[in-house]
């Protein structure tokens, strides 16, 4: 499926991201006979929606779409494997559990998806809180729940999903706080019908326990959650309980494309994404990028997406092509969603004077709260200098202060030294020492 050469191996095309962006990128562009690889930090191919498990029941559609890949002879897949660096134009260097090692590429699909948006709050960082995506993920790779009391907050139709999982593992969902107002969310339900598919989805997701114009105070309990504060409309309320979940909405991983020097998303168009044009491509030439790394619109816009950046790398214009009107009607989706769910300002009121920002270097509200900006929070404290490199705390800045969010550096993920040796930096290092 490779070729070795000096520098490592090579192939025709690379997609970064098995979800189901990357896997239709690949399954568009297998019957071509081009040599391809598929790139994913997770076990199993699926991306976080269709991530596989103990607790998982993938959709009979993600199933279709592995077995597919699996049964293409000119496509690897390399699963748990990460990307440390870009070291030169046209290479990366990978690392999986083995080896580190650099790949060579003609033309790039860039699928690394989105993360949740986490936002401040008192309590935030005690066990039993987690992002709500991540408690979703956390059951479906074999996390009891069975009989915890459960209350999901933040926004956008993820928190219905999560709610939907937990009580199907065991768990009673006291209440799904949903920040955005009952105008509005009555107002999506009824653009639902322009979806069938999504109103039927939203339909069998229905809780009682959903209320609008709410969302979380704080958390308390000693050494782990013990109650919720929630404000809902003119009413606090608290909430004896076992678990939070809360997120409020999603973040494109936009790091990779980044580093490479791909252009983003004017900021004034709300979150910032990777920018592509009608083929999927992005500002630098034979790299282009899908799914929610561009935006967010569901699985079926990124399995569209996935399609015609799959079809477009490989110069197959016209298939390319029979696929945008489809796109059109996901990006109409997409367009809704994003209208409906709009974060309030009162969420920029969540975290006081002690409240942790920076989690990974135990940085507070307090310590970065006057500073003019990244650069300054990072001069003035350790903020965004942690493991996460200022994922987490990078996006909730950028919602509380309207900062730039930080630029990516290398390593991209934490890395072996003897994978980060292979840069050139450090390997002209290491001859000057000799």
């Amino acid at each position: 499926m490779t070729a070795t050469t000096e520098s490592g191996e090579s192939c025709d095309l690379l997609v970064i991201g098995a979800g189901p962006a990357g896997m239709a990128a690949a399954l568009a562009a297998a019957p071509s006979g081009a040599r391809i690889v598929v790139i994913d930090d997770n076990p199993a191919p699926g991306g976080q929606i269709w991530r596989d498990g103990p607790g998982a029941q993938l959709p009979v559609a993600a199933r279709r779409m592995r077995d597919a890949l699996a049964a293409c002879s000119n496509v690897r897949l390399c699963s748990a494997t990460r990307v440390v660096a870009a070291p030169a134009p046209g290479t990366l260097l990978l690392e999986d559990a083995e080896r580190g090692w650099h790949l060579q590429w003609n033309k790039l699909v860039l699928c690394t998806g989105a993360r949740e948006l986490l936002l401040p709050f008192p309590g935030w960082t005690l066990p039993g809180v987690t992002g709500a995506g991540g408690l979703q993920a956390l059951i479906k790779s074999g996390l009891p729940v069975a009989g915890e009391r459960i209350v999901v907050a933040g926004s956008g139709p993820l928190l219905l999903a999560v709610a939907a999982t937990a009580r199907h593992a065991g768990a009673q969902v006291l209440r799904i706080a949903e920040q955005t107002s009952a105008a509005a969310l009555a107002g999506f339900a009824a653009q639902l019908l322009r979806w069938p598919g999504k109103a039927a989805q939203a339909l069998s997701l229905l809780h009682p326990g959903l209320c609008t114009s709410a969302h979380v105070l704080a958390v308390h309990g000693q050494g782990r959650v013990e109650s919720v504060q929630l404000q809902q409309g003119a009413r606090r309320l608290d909430l004896a309980c076992d678990r939070l979940a809360c997120g409020f909405g999603l973040v494109p991983n936009t790091q990779l494309g980044q580093l490479l020097g791909c252009d983003l998303t004017p900021a004034a168009e709300g979150v910032q994404a990777l920018r592509v044009d009608a083929w999927q491509a992005t500002s630098l030439p034979n790299v282009y990028a899908a799914g929610e790394c561009t935006g967010f619109g569901g699985s079926e816009r990124a399995l569209v997406q996935g399609a015609i950046a799959g079809h477009a790398a490989l110069g197959q214009r016209d298939a390319a092509q029979q696929r945008w009107k489809e796109r059109e009607r996901w990006d109409g989706f997409a367009r809704q969603l994003a209208h409906s769910f709009a974060l309030g300002p009162q969420l920029k009121t969540l975290a006081q004077a002690d409240t942790l920002v920076c989690r990974c270097e135990d940085v507070s509200y307090a310590a970065v709260a006057g500073c003019a900006g990244w650069r300054d929070a990072k001069l003035h404290s350790r903020c965004g200098m942690g493991a996460c490199q200022g994922r987490v705390c990078g996006a909730a800045t950028q919602f509380l202060f309207d900062w730039t969010s930080p630029a990516p550096r290398i390593p991209l993920t934490p890395a072996r030294l003897g994978t980060l040796a292979a840069l050139p930096g450090v390997q002209e290092a290491s001859h000057e020492r000799m």
